[in-house]
């Protein structure tokens, strides 16, 4: 379970957005198992934790990718200054071999601590879905913070970085009044629809007691997705619970069918929720940049999709890229639509779709 980390250590800070004197950024290269075509082979990766709850920084991580990847391992990195290739501010980071020492030995008592934990976590519905030689490679992506009581998790309004699961102990989830809504405990999860939906923190979470919480960033959070479909599927149940529980949208409205707004209701959660509830019908949106879109669902399935020249996945794809314009929900498909087969695995489409449009805001912001 050991693997070598090197910590790097921010010691000058000049109008960073982000990050202040301190923070400390660990990086470590492993080696994960891909099965692909009943062939296992094995690809290196670099994983970097940012400090908890600040979101993170894809140029600084591209700088501290380079020096693991000019080094090859962590343990070998000599001492060093770095930095950041620098957006509205700048920083710099220090490595030196005795802080490297002196996170070695919280990395031994950390990755026992782990260990120790895995037959308890393997009773989690989230790491049910994941066969136990595949478990403690999955492990190796999360980090453990121990909270204390009244510690504030995430922020309503921040942006979405982390998926988080509760290990030992309690949280509350807070709204705008500052009042609880409910209580999390042993084994729940938090921060999944800010990564799919891409969208910000839609409330608080705050220590109701000591917890342990692990929690993983959104790119290796898209890696475990992509390698083990199965939890694809745990997250689809997870949201359909979700959308229910804070009805977004109301299944009665559904049934006799539906106007509404795409400023009011995103796109995405338009689709999870007719997917969701297993509705039959044909889904019109008017009002777009490039016309009218119709998408037809059969028992929850997308089976026709087009808007703007555009059929079938592709068409989804466009339509999540819209923020304002008119939608109508009619139940009800032709007959000869009941044989059609569906566009796509839902889940798998709109994390595809998720994927896109991160790429495009990456593009618009560089």
């Amino acid at each position: 379970m050991g693997f070598p980390k090197a910590v790097f250590k921010v010691s000058e800070v000049r109008n960073c957005p982000l990050y202040s004197y301190g923070d400390t950024f660990a990086l470590t290269g492993i080696t994960i198992s891909m099965n692909s075509n009943e062939e296992n082979t094995f690809v290196n990766t670099t994983i970097i934790y940012s400090p908890m709850e600040k979101e993170k920084c894809k140029i600084l991580c591209g700088d501290l990718t380079k020096v693991i990847i000019q080094y090859d391992r962590a343990d070998k990195i000599p001492v060093c200054m770095i930095s950041c290739s620098g957006c509205t501010g700048s920083l710099r980071l220090e490595y030196t071999k005795e802080l490297l020492l002196t996170e070695s030995t919280n990395e031994e008592e950390y990755a026992n601590e782990l260990v120790s934990m895995l037959h308890l976590l393997s009773d989690f519905a989230f790491f049910k879905n994941i066969d136990d030689e595949s478990l403690e490679k999955v492990i190796q992506f999360f980090r453990l913070n121990k909270m204390k009581k009244g510690d504030i998790v995430i922020r309503k309004g921040d942006p979405g970085g982390n998926f988080y699961i509760l290990v030992t102990g309690s949280v509350n989830v807070i709204n705008d009044a500052g009042m609880t809504i409910t209580t999390l405990n042993k084994g729940d999860v938090f921060g999944e629809m800010s990564l799919i939906c891409n969208d910000s923190v839609g409330a608080t979470i705050q220590v109701r007691e000591p917890s342990s919480i692990l929690y993983i960033d959104r790119s290796n959070f898209q890696k475990i997705l992509e390698q083990y479909p199965a939890i694809q599927l745990y997250f689809t149940r997870l949201m359909a619970k979700r959308l229910t529980k804070s009805n977004v949208i109301r299944t009665e409205d559904l049934s006799s069918g539906m106007i509404g707004n795409l400023a009011e209701i995103p796109s995405e959660a338009l689709f999870q929720t007719l997917n969701m509830n297993n509705k039959t019908g044909i889904l019109t949106i008017n009002e777009l940049v490039h016309g009218t879109a119709r998408f037809s669902f059969r028992q929850g399935a997308l089976i026709k999709a087009k808007y703007n020249n555009h059929e079938g996945e592709s068409a989804f794809y466009e339509i999540l890229k819209e923020q304002e314009g008119r939608f109508r929900f009619t139940p009800g498909i032709p007959s000869e639509d009941f044989e059609t087969p569906e566009i796509g695995y839902f889940m798998k489409l709109l994390m595809e779709g998720m994927r896109r449009l991160d790429e495009i805001r990456d593009k618009k912001t560089n």
